[in-house]
């Protein structure tokens, strides 16, 4: 942890075992060494104060699909296909062991945890800490019997969707500007899941749920709403960031939001431009937090899964977020529940 930076910061959410499963995308980078890739690996996490944070397991498209142009401002206007439950679940199980063989190869650096108590004690002792989460519940089959492995594996937490339609629910696409209502609801079948992961106290994450998704979703749990990676639609008309009404209503059941930092998710003109300054992400947590409270507020950096502001740069930039935070006049105790404590109070909630 650097000097600047005395909270240890809990992450909602990051793509860096995509990166590293996928050499191809990741350049072949290690998490053990310092690296110039991607935004996450374990020494630069030491000197961001990173203290760990929900890993996902994100299934991309199958390789023989052809990936859209990144720069096309059109090429994420639509959903994209459905995946294959059998080509998820090889991905997702390999994405998963990978997680564990960093782990294992760690030397007690790095923890798969399970429960809040070692996730304090993760916190407290400096070992960095890992939730299994999946985004996108691609990999788990419409009977459910997928999910009851996975939680016995460690999986904690899950988003029903990605950004595409699934067997449970649909996704949000990347359009700018627009509204996240488009699509149906949840099926049968995802309201299956959402009353089986209360059952396991498996947390549900929101983030690129379509807006009858999340309506269905706050109906039926009983576990607070929360949003791991998104943003203010107020401020930054995307589908994938939350309208006032849906904070509000996760307000309601205790819930919070975790400041996405894709850059495309807080400018106001919705633009892929790292050259976002900081006040930007005060902006929206400022927003977040005179709209839902400063107890339900944290951070969900997306690194490794999206454009950041160039004044963060990678992980080991962090302490300048909390640096500008405190400059907006949050003082220690805000901070430390920005960081770090509002997750741990979300979680003892819905894991009990």
């Amino acid at each position: 942890m650097t000097a600047t930076n005395q909270f240890p910061i809990f992450d909602g959410h990051n793509d860096t075992l995509l990166d590293l499963y996928r050499p191809e995308r990741g350049g072949g980078r290690s998490f053990f060494e310092r690296g110039e890739q991607g935004h996450l690996d374990l020494p630069r996490a030491k000197a961001g104060g990173f203290a760990g944070g929900f890993f996902a397991v994100f299934v991309p498209a199958h390789p023989s699909t052809p990936r859209p142009d990144v720069q096309d401002p059109a090429a994420y206007r639509d959903l994209p296909p459905s995946l294959e439950l059998g080509y998820a679940q090889e991905t997702a199980l390999g994405m998963a062991a990978l997680l564990f063989r960093l782990e294992r190869e760690s030397a007690g650096q790095f923890k798969v945890v399970r429960t809040v108590d070692e996730l304090v004690a993760c916190l407290a002792g400096g070992t960095i800490a890992a939730i299994l989460h999946f985004e996108g519940a691609e990999a788990i089959d419409p009977g459910l019997d997928a999910l009851e492995v996975f939680y016995q594996a460690g999986l904690r937490s899950i988003g029903p969707v990605w950004s595409r339609a699934n067997a449970f629910a649909t996704g949000v696409p990347f359009r700018f500007p627009s509204t996240p209502d488009i699509g149906p609801g949840l099926t049968a079948a995802g309201r299956d899941l959402v009353r089986a992961c209360n059952r396991l106290r498996i947390m549900l994450d929101l983030s690129h749920l379509n807006e009858a998704g999340f309506w269905d979703v706050a109906k039926l749990s009983d576990a607070p709403l929360v949003a791991t990676h998104s943003n203010v639609h107020a401020l930054t008309p995307t589908p994938r960031n939350l309208t006032d009404k849906q904070l509000d209503a996760i307000k309601e059941s205790d819930g919070m939001v975790g400041l996405n930092y894709a850059v495309a998710f807080l400018r106001e003109d919705g633009k892929n431009d790292a050259d976002t300054p900081l006040a930007r992400m005060v902006q929206h947590i400022d927003y977040l937090v005179e709209r839902i409270g400063i107890d339900r507020v944290g951070l969900g950096s997306d690194f490794d899964g999206a454009t950041i502001p160039q004044e963060i740069g990678d992980v080991a930039g962090l302490p300048r977020l909390v640096e500008a935070l405190r400059a907006a006049d949050y003082d220690d105790a805000s901070l430390r529940k920005l960081t770090h404590e509002n997750w741990l109070r979300v979680l003892r909630k819905t894991w009990k």
